[in-house]
């Protein structure tokens, strides 16, 4: 039987898959072009599964030669002649289809004991191989920015270039297609820092590359099909892909890693497993989250932007000479929407919230240690008394902050109230917060717990018409959710308030309602 996978190259007749088609023939129309161009993805973003595919769909018109840098040692870039002896022993073992003359010349390279060869060599026996080819030459590099460290590869890319510019005269390669994390245009900065280094890239001969890799609801919707006909669960498959989506952005990883949980751990196929699933990859140690968080621990100026967006509703705008962002861009850990920075996917945003409200200082803080410690009170029989929650919050906001507090910033209501929700659902639920409504007047929390979801709104107090709309915001977001009781939270910074909590029948929905 086939399986999800989330390590490691997908084949199809293992694996369950989305349907490549379509990402393939847009990358073979650059190939028929004779573009070079790099594709850069953020890790576990399905390079490689594209690549294996990509070279049996070029197979028919095309010699293909598809090598991975991984399986270069450090020795290998040291100088031009270990590299030259190193790749030409990769063209031997990857390349059967050449001249015997070609081959030859090959193995003469590889030997190189006297170190006589240079790349200038290399590009010679390249130009022969692709002359005498009765089919176009393409050239795969996987995993190339595992030599970034070495200004042997830079010189490699530099005649790559070389032999682009003159291939009117001179024969080379159809199309060179480099795969990696970073782009290559930035490698150079790990090895020259000086300014001219820093902007003149070896690689500035490449094509634009923007085939979206990630997988959309009826790519989701695809793989899902074929399981289904596999197993015969009778699952809602337009329901649960459009789900996944929500959660991952269409995340290659992500979604494989929920539906292999599913498939499995919980063996029910409904939304009730996505967002255990959910929770489960979310509160596990896998190398994309620590990835994800070492970089934001790297780059203070990346984490604070991440936390002016995240916990104070503030507006990130795209700027392309923002480094920082330009960094978490390529390893698509945000996106840019209508001009703003936004992180890449709501469980990566989750993620994220987390290691913010659960930082040593953040634990410190009375409002974490008052949820922390009241914990047990929230829960009985497994449900969460989310009323029960927001009432004990009100006391203790007043108690601590006082019913008019000075100088207190409006972000800061709703950051507080994620400290005190937080120790409460540790272990056992998440939430998320819906990103169209994340700003400086409104934002929507969805608890997730043991199955069982629970909408927050909070809201700025900003008059009568203002909170009318609320309500009806809060309760068409029920509906979506397929929920009859949902929950406002609103922090009025007026002097005369009316603080408490009461209960609204907003048609067929139940609001309780509470201010602070």
């Amino acid at each position: 039987m086939k399986e999800f996978n989330i390590t490691g190259t997908c084949y199809p007749e293992k694996h369950y898959m989305v349907n490549l088609d379509s990402r393939l023939a847009q990358i073979k129309q650059l190939v028929d072009e004779g573009k070079y161009f790099s594709i850069n993805k953020g890790r576990q973003y399905g390079k490689t599964t594209t690549l294996f595919a990509l070279e049996k769909h070029l197979t028919s018109e095309y010699l293909v030669i598809s090598l991975d840098f991984q399986s270069l040692s450090c020795s290998n870039f040291e100088n031009e002649s270990t590299f030259v002896s190193a790749f030409s022993g990769e063209l031997l073992d990857w390349c059967p289809d050449m001249s015997k003359s070609v081959r030859e010349q090959l193995q003469k390279l590889k030997k190189n004991k006297q170190n006589h060869y240079l790349l200038l060599d290399l590009f010679a026996v390249i130009h022969e191989l692709c002359k005498e080819s009765k089919k176009p030459v393409v050239l795969i590099i996987d995993e190339v920015d595992s030599a970034s460290n070495n200004q042997v590869f830079l010189d490699f890319l530099g005649q790559l270039r070389r032999y682009y510019l003159n291939r009117q005269k001179r024969l080379t390669f159809q199309s060179v297609i480099l795969a990696g994390v970073h782009d290559i245009r930035n490698l150079k900065l790990k090895i020259r820092p000086d300014s001219e280094h820093k902007h003149n890239s070896p690689w500035n001969i490449a094509a634009k590359f923007d085939v979206d890799m990630s997988f959309s609801p009826e790519d989701i919707a695809g793989m899902l099909k074929e399981y289904e006909s596999d197993h015969q669960t009778g699952m809602n498959i337009s329901e649960l892909s459009a789900l996944i989506y929500e959660y991952t952005s269409g995340y290659p990883v992500l979604v494989s890693h929920i539906c292999k949980i599913i498939d499995e751990e919980l063996s029910v196929w409904n939304r009730e497993s996505i967002v255990k699933a959910v929770g489960m990859i979310i509160s596990s140690k896998t190398t994309l989250f620590e990835s994800l968080m070492n970089k934001l621990e790297d780059d203070d100026e990346l984490k604070e932007s991440v936390y002016s967006v995240l916990m104070s509703g503030e507006r990130l705008a795209y700027n392309p000479d923002d480094a920082s962002v330009d960094l978490a861009l390529m390893y698509g850990f945000v996106k840019v929407t209508d001009g703003n920075v936004q992180i890449a996917n709501r469980m990566f945003e989750t993620r994220i919230y987390n290691a913010f409200l659960t930082s040593r200082k953040m634990q410190k803080t009375p409002i974490y240690k008052a949820g922390e410690t009241d914990k047990p009170e929230f829960v009985s029989n497994g449900h969460l008394n989310m009323e029960l929650i927001l009432e004990r919050f009100s006391q203790v906001y007043i108690n601590l902050y006082g019913e008019h507090p000075e100088d207190f910033q409006e972000h800061e209501g709703r950051k507080l109230f994620l400290l005190f929700l937080r120790p409460i659902i540790n272990g056992t639920g998440n939430f998320y917060i819906e990103a169209e409504t994340r700003n400086r007047r409104r934002t929507d929390v969805v608890v997730d717990y043991l199955g069982e979801q629970h909408i927050i709104e909070m809201k700025v107090w900003h008059g009568e018409k203002y909170h009318a709309e609320g309500e009806q915001q809060l309760a068409d977001y029920l509906d979506y959710h397929h929920l009859k009781k949902g929950y406002l939270l609103t922090f009025n910074f007026n002097q005369e308030k009316e603080t408490g909590i009461k209960h609204v029948q907003f048609g067929d929905k139940e609001l309780i309602e509470v201010t602070v």
